[in-house]
């Protein structure tokens, strides 16, 4: 695992050049095609934020191309049980971003090297996989690669641990998957609805492991994070996974969430109780750890049709490839059978109706988004060549509020920011 972070202390409440350790170069807006007064905006909507105790702080970093053009810190990382800081190097536990930055970037790697297709069943690597059978049981429907990356598979949401332990008598990803293979609901024919599950990208990472022999977070780590040289990025914790040399930097750096029953919040845990009580850190619906620097370097691959070149790399090359222009394409498009007002592409939402994360202004035709439980979010816009990394953990010190104003206005003020 190659998260052996170093902690850099820097004032939170300026914008800040991208340290030695980052990839992208940072550049100013004025240079990119956009006001920098106008995109200035975004630091009010966030201090309004924190000042009515929506958040306790946030990183939010802009991306033009293959550029950082704003990256700011604000608030505290922490209110309980110290006050600390918020640092632009500051970790966030992903939540289901995780979905996009990990599952699916690996998974497609699969699709495009000629392991998987969308159209496989799921039966093909799971066996005894449960079709969905209509209410008469004289039709079945296999559910497919293609469903559970579109969440249309009409798997239940989610499980409630306690429930499925008592339910299951297990509790274990073996156990877990067993149980979803067999027991969890099939709600309607598949490919004909959209409900999202984190039992989707369960699923996938299931199908992954056994495909390449690799853990998700191993494979993640050598195939997606390693090429692009994220040093804050990494899967925590592993129940599996020889002990971090520098567990306490790595523990003080990520931002704590939600206070437990003994009084603390959970710390460099993951806070999603499938990821955490069942699947121990190694989950394909949350358990990323990142922070906006390395998110950015994401998105600007992204942009560029999969591939990167980065200022520095261990191989001296330059430039990075994690997935080609063609899969990027299929990414995000959503399918053809699917129902476009939802607006599910590969992994990634992209709702025609509706602004949610992206926005008002931002071409529904043209925008991927996807946000995560704690308070994260990333909004990709390929026709502008324009990604938003919004770091917020909303959950701490307890879970309340909803951030979905607030990701649509710091949406709306980027896009309003740009020129041409």
């Amino acid at each position: 695992m190659n998260c052996n972070l170093k902690r850099i202390l820097l004032s939170a409440a300026v914008l800040l050049a991208v340290p030695a350790m980052a990839q992208l170069k940072m550049s100013s807006p004025k240079y990119h095609g956009m006001d920098p007064d106008k995109l200035a905006q975004v630091d009010r909507v966030i201090e309004e934020a924190i000042s009515e105790k929506t958040i306790p702080g946030a990183v939010i970093s802009v991306v033009r191309g293959n550029e950082i053009v704003y990256l700011k810190a604000f608030g505290n990382k922490s209110v309980v049980p110290t006050v600390e800081p918020m640092t632009p190097q500051t970790m966030f536990d992903l939540a289901s971003v995780s979905k996009c930055v990990g599952t699916t970037l690996s998974f497609l790697q699969l699709i495009e090297n000629g392991y998987v297709r969308l159209t496989d069943p799921v039966s093909r690597y799971i066996p005894g996989f449960r079709p969905w059978k209509n209410p008469d049981g004289d039709e079945t429907v296999d559910i497919t690669i293609r469903d559970l990356l579109t969440h249309s598979s009409g798997l239940s949401p989610y499980i409630e641990v306690d429930a499925y332990v008592k339910e299951f008598g297990e509790n274990s990803p073996d156990s877990l998957e067993r149980y979803i293979a067999t027991r969890v609901p099939r709600h309607f024919r598949p490919g004909t609805e959209q409900m999202y599950s984190c039992l989707n990208f369960i699923t996938l990472q299931r199908i992954l492991e056994r495909v390449t022999g690799e853990k998700l977070y191993e494979y993640a780590q050598r195939h997606v994070f390693d090429p692009l040289e994220l040093k804050h990025t990494c899967y925590f914790p592993l129940v599996d996974q020889p002990a971090v040399a520098d567990a306490e930097k790595l523990a003080n750096l990520c931002a704590p969430t939600e206070v437990q029953s003994d009084g603390l919040p959970l710390a460099a845990k993951v806070h999603d109780p499938i990821a955490r009580r069942v699947m121990g850190g190694n989950s394909g619906n949350a358990g990323v750890f990142s922070n906006a620097e390395d998110l950015s370097v994401i998105c600007a691959a992204i942009l560029n049709n999969g591939s990167l070149y980065l200022k520095k790399t261990s191989d001296g090359k330059g430039r990075v490839r994690i997935l080609s222009p063609a899969m990027i394409r299929v990414m995000a498009t959503v399918p053809p059978e699917n129902d476009p007002s939802v607006g599910r592409a590969l992994g990634w939402d992209k709702p025609r109706t509706g602004p949610g994360t992206r926005g008002d202004l931002f071409d529904p035709e043209t925008t991927l988004a996807h946000t995560g439980y704690t308070g994260t979010s990333i909004v990709i816009d390929q026709k502008t060549k324009t990604a938003i990394i919004l770091l917020a953990h909303r959950v701490h010190p307890y879970d309340e509020g909803s951030l979905a104003r607030l990701r649509a206005l710091v949406s709306n003020i980027v896009a309003g920011s740009i020129l041409y």
